[in-house]
């Protein structure tokens, strides 16, 4: 009993609520794996986030910030590579990599421990926390000042909206009366007679057009900018963000909004 309110004691003086009811002389190393499968999960979502970035500014619908002095390439002096994104990208790996670390040491402990533990851990814990910070500031750098062009954006959008409204235009053409299988079958000999404009010409999506040649859509000739409006294909979409936002981001990040003040500044 003595020892037990001895463990309790030290336990609640040290800060905790609560301690593991058995150990050695060291907690079990599987408390490690735990800490770094946090960190290399976060490295695994920052390197997602940063991949969507580089690939929607090799399209040129946003950029990540740019300094005034900053060189986008020291070869081709037009380029305004996303350089930031790169490195969280690149560190990223790194970070995800180190759970290795902990998973090796855990599984090798033979009955109680050996010492390989130790020094190991004092690098890799160092490491993974050093890095998910260094991440973690670089991308708030690119949130605070990530640009997006809307009206290339816009452009993509009107491009690609003719063929994912095939199906729209479908389902508009059997309330009108219409086969559905006929109306298949026109639509997609006049889609594939649109793709090789677009892929073999370089011109743009005539798809609509062609529709609205064809006396076969007549019935839904005075429906199709309706069904083409942009904002009818995105479904419940903004209202789950909304509540996303509202239930679960908000709640966290309210115990840290006296210092959420902080602008992150890097010096390239």
């Amino acid at each position: 009993q003595k020892v037990e309110q001895l463990d309790k004691m030290v336990t609640e003086k040290a800060g905790f609520k609560r301690a593991f009811i058995i150990t050695g002389q060291t907690y079990t190393r599987k408390v490690d794996i735990e800490v770094l499968s946090v960190l290399a999960s976060l490295g695994a979502s920052v390197h997602k986030i940063c991949t969507d970035i580089r690939l929607l500014a090799n399209l040129k619908e946003m950029e990540e910030p740019f300094e005034k002095q900053q060189i986008g390439s020291s070869a081709m002096a037009y380029k305004r590579n996303p350089m930031r994104s790169e490195r969280c990208c690149s560190l990223a790996r790194h970070l995800m990599t180190l759970i290795m670390d902990p998973l090796q040491t855990a599984s090798v402990q033979w009955f109680e421990r050996t010492l390989d533990d130790s020094a190991n851990r004092r690098i890799c814990l160092a490491e993974a926390f050093l890095t998910a910070d260094t991440i973690l500031n670089t991308l708030q750098n690119i949130s605070e000042g990530l640009v997006v062009y809307p009206k290339v954006i816009e452009r993509r959008i009107q491009q690609e909206l003719p063929f994912m409204a095939t199906e729209n235009i479908i389902m508009a053409m059997v309330k009108a009366g219409g086969n559905r299988q006929d109306c298949h079958e026109k639509i997609r000999v006049l889609s594939q007679q649109a793709a090789a404009v677009v892929k073999q010409e370089g011109g743009d999506n005539d798809l609509i057009e062609r529709i609205k040649a064809d006396a076969y859509f007549s019935p839904i000739h005075s429906q199709l900018d309706q069904v083409l409006d942009p904002s009818s294909f995105t479904g419940r979409a903004p209202q789950q963000v909304r509540r996303f936002l509202e239930e679960e981001v908000y709640p966290l990040l309210k115990p840290y909004e006296s210092v959420m003040k902080v602008k992150a500044e890097l010096h390239l």
